[in-house]
């Protein structure tokens, strides 16, 4: 029973230093990824701090674009970002809004808000989809930009696919319909694709923010307030992480797995000659940019994908968990499917800086983290039982964990406040003070529970996106 004790207490004691390891691993990781990003911060800032995006208004060499925006059951705040979408500062582009059979009303505001008509527009299907039903567009001249399209329900890659085989333009920009842009939002990131030598930039992206309790007004963001509520509050402060300390790293090393699918410009014949969406994955976007960089690798054709710091979306967030819950565990399993799809890419020097630092990054830090976590909860718990947990050094590795994620959003919140300083009242930087002391304890438990359930469902063969029902924007 002696030596038992013992081989259970040896064990537990290796248990603790592999997860002090992988802590130290992570943290380490976190930290350079921050000074990579605030290297290429302070390095953007400075370059375009003399940009006057007027000229670019104007200029005849400005890429002409597609906004490509998927829609289903949106009829709640679609007619507000529809015309958020028209009224962007930009002159050569047009919107293609793809109704992904909708059993809201959505079609019947589109047709009476835009004063649509069936129309026969020519183009050639690159790409097999499920039926159009009808392409419309508008009699009304101010909207001689817009395109909708109504289809039979596909899934948002296969209404992304309609939207690539239907754009006119070299540029596709694929945002989700429920976002609203910047006025600017086009000009800052055609930019990347003007000023390309040697590289072919394929792709690029920029920042996604939260609107929650924001006000809007005929399509524009007039006010920035904090939420009230604690769940998309700390995901104000998870955005401010991800797109201000991690992203912008990535971009710099140029190993950027991910443009966010909320808004991002893809170059069109190389995301065709790739294949377009993928529908067999909920994480179209993400699988999209690895498939697309995997395939300019293996040309051996020289390219790039840019990223810009520039807050350029606002999006809404889950303020229910149960939304909250399905929208994690999607992101899960899209994460697990992408990595699956291209696992030939791992630790394979033939693709270079993704196949041995971006892909092993992302299977050891985004899709095996909460499993680990989760282990390690079981076996810490099962030792509590036991008695045999080593308290003291259970505790301080609690705390040094603990501390380091709260100085971790105290280094996003002073990234931000020295950059973009989109929240400028000072009650709103104590709430997300406040929200990066509760994180911790409220915010990534709940992150990684929605990640196991990702896990089950990827077992399980589930499919599907799941309802995201969405409260609106508050209008002025």
């Amino acid at each position: 029973m002696f030596f038992l004790n013992n081989e259970i207490t040896l064990f537990f004691d290796i248990y603790l230093f592999f997860i002090l390891g992988y802590a130290i691993l992570i943290m380490s990781s976190y930290l350079i990824l921050a000074h990579l990003s605030t290297k290429e911060l302070t390095g953007y800032l400075k370059k375009n701090s003399f940009v006057d995006y007027n000229i670019l208004l104007t200029s005849e060499f400005a890429p002409s674009l597609s906004l490509i925006a998927p829609a289903y059951n949106e009829g709640f705040t679609i007619e507000e970002n529809v015309k958020s979408l028209l009224s962007l500062n930009y002159n050569n582009y047009q919107v293609i809004l793809v109704n992904d059979g909708s059993k809201d009303n959505s079609m019947e505001i589109l047709i009476k808000k835009y004063d649509l008509f069936l129309t026969e527009l020519d183009f050639h299907s690159k790409i097999e989809t499920k039926k159009i039903k009808g392409i419309y567009t508008s009699r009304n001249a101010a909207y001689k930009k817009l395109i909708v399209v109504d289809k039979e329900n596909g899934g948002k890659a296969d209404a992304l696919n309609v939207g690539l085989n239907i754009a006119q333009n070299p540029y596709v920009v694929c945002i989700d319909v429920d976002c609203i842009l910047d006025k600017d939002s086009l000009l800052k990131l055609a930019k990347p694709f003007l000023e390309s030598y040697g590289k072919r930039i394929i792709a690029t992206g920029g920042v996604v923010r939260i609107a929650n309790q924001c006000i809007i007004k005929n399509g524009r963001l007039t006010e920035v307030n904090i939420p009230d509520a604690m769940l998309p509050r700390i995901q104000v402060l998870e955005y401010l992480r991800a797109f201000l300390l991690g992203r912008m790293a990535w971009g710099r090393l140029d190993g950027l797995l991910l443009i966010s699918g909320a808004f991002g410009a893809f170059d069109k014949e190389i995301a065709l000659l790739a294949g377009g969406y993928n529908t067999k994955t909920v994480g179209e976007d993400m699988e999209l940019v690895v498939r697309m960089r995997r395939y300019m690798l293996e040309n051996k054709t020289p390219y790039t994908v840019s990223y810009i710091p520039d807050p350029l979306c606002w999006t809404e967030a889950p303020e229910d968990f149960k939304i909250f819950k399905k929208q994690r565990s999607r992101w899960m399993r899209g994460t697990i499917e992408t990595l699956d799809f291209h696992k030939k890419m791992f630790l394979n020097p033939k693709y270079k800086l993704l196949g041995m630092l971006s892909v092993p990054y992302w299977t050891l830090f985004e899709f095996l983290a909460p499993a680990i976590e989760f282990i390690g909860l079981i076996i810490t718990v099962l030792f509590v039982v036991l008695g045999l947990l080593n308290w003291h050094f259970f505790l301080l590795l609690l705390l040094f964990v603990y501390f380091f994620a709260v100085m971790f959003s105290v280094i996003a919140l002073y990234s931000e406040e020295r950059t973009y300083h989109k929240y400028p009242k000072q009650t709103d930087f104590l709430k997300l003070l406040l929200a990066a002391f509760i994180e911790p304890i409220y915010f990534h438990p709940l992150t990684v529970y929605a990640a196991l359930i990702g896990y089950k469902e990827k077992i399980m063969g589930t499919k599907g996106w799941g309802e995201m029902t969405r409260k609106g924007f508050t209008k002025k």
